[in-house]
């Protein structure tokens, strides 16, 4: 199924929820709706599913406009973040509830398929109240994906659960979905989940849609820092800088040999992941002195944030890295790593990645 969105934007009185904007999710893959709280994702995935209307633009679906129809005529299958599941029914019936109004036959057979691709077959007897939140969200995805809908939308489904679950049930789902067979778009705050599912990004923030592309080449190209700043966890450290003849200068007089476009301005803007940042000197690396002013451990990586003359940095650290405040630090970096950005926050210039790179920071 070809989902497009032709134009759509959406209105309530004063207030723009979305900024017109087209997009078409590629046929038989997951998209990505990635961007804060508010950045107009829900609001998105409901006008594809035909809950509301946009007050502009159209939906169509295969070249035949669906705008006005509404969602129960439509085949179409929405998971959300809360665990929605029938409280007097047992799971066995929660998932069966979609086939039994649409008429359809070997339903037991269906549920239990489902269940087991879900782990969950052992629990069919059992009612919501006795299972855990995971086993809820497993019920709430396996009603929807027993369906077998051309098109699922997830708005948040894993956000509720803990990072163990989340991590069991992301694997799960990208397992599920590789086969192809619906259009899946799957709506997440989350830039390292974005990186984690794969298939295509779209880059929402205050309602417009600032860029759509392969995961791993929007987060390694974002079109503008207000894409960087959507794709980076922690966010990406940016630098106020001025070009030179060989590459910029950041503030504190610190030169960095980057080659740039022709014919830009003279401001700029330099950024650097936090995962660029090292404290292991290397042939060609700048050294950027600073001072610590938090160090966080967290899990198998220490995030450092110092104050340097060129601003304030975030460095994530592989490994486990002890420092106590107002501690002297040097972080190094290479030159290559570095992004620049116009006066107009456009991209300039990105690290180079290597053939076959993966979809990791």
């Amino acid at each position: 199924m070809q989902l497009t969105l032709d134009r759509i934007g959406l209105r309530a009185g004063s207030q723009t929820h979305l900024t017109p904007m087209s997009l078409a999710p590629v046929p038989g893959a997951m998209t990505v709706l990635l961007g804060a709280t508010l950045a107009g994702k829900t609001s998105l995935m409901r006008i594809m599913a035909g809950l509301d209307r946009p007050t502009e633009g159209r939906v169509l679906v295969d070249g035949a406009d669906v705008t006005g129809v509404p969602v129960r005529q439509r085949n179409v299958a929405m998971v959300y973040q809360q665990f929605i599941n029938y409280p007097s029914m047992s799971v066995h019936d929660n998932i069966a509830s979609p086939l039994k109004l649409r008429g359809e036959r070997d339903i037991r057979e269906k549920v239990r398929a489902m269940a087991a691709r879900l782990h969950i077959d052992h629990l069919l007897d059992r009612y919501p109240s006795e299972l855990s939140g995971g086993q809820q969200q497993r019920v709430a995805l396996a009603r929807a994906l027993v369906k077998d809908a051309p098109l699922i939308l997830l708005d948040e489904p894993l956000v509720n659960l803990d990072y163990k679950l989340r991590e069991e049930l992301r694997e799960e789902l990208s397992e599920l979905f590789a086969e192809g067979r619906s259009t899946v778009v799957y709506a997440t705050t989350e830039p390292g989940e974005a990186l984690l599912l794969g298939g295509h990004t779209a880059v929402l923030d205050a309602g417009e849609l600032l860029q759509y592309g392969p995961t791993a080449e929007v987060f390694h190209r974002p079109n503008s820092i207000r894409v960087a700043r959507a794709f980076s966890d922690p966010p990406m450290n940016l630098f106020a800088a001025r070009r030179t003849d060989a590459g910029f200068v950041l503030e504190g007089q610190m030169a960095v040999a980057r080659h740039l476009p022709p014919g830009t301005g003279a401001d700029l803007t330099a950024g650097l992941r936090a995962g660029a940042l090292d404290v292991a000197p290397r042939p060609g690396h700048i050294g950027l002195p600073g001072v610590v002013k938090l160090a966080e451990i967290s899990g198998s990586d220490t995030f450092v944030h110092a104050e340097t003359a060129a601003g304030n940095v975030v460095a994530q650290l592989p490994g486990v890295h002890r420092y106590t405040l107002d501690q002297r630090v040097e972080l190094y970096f290479d030159p290559a790593q570095t992004y620049a950005f116009g006066a107009d926050g456009a991209l300039l210039a990105a690290p180079r990645q290597p053939a076959g790179a993966g979809e990791v920071a």
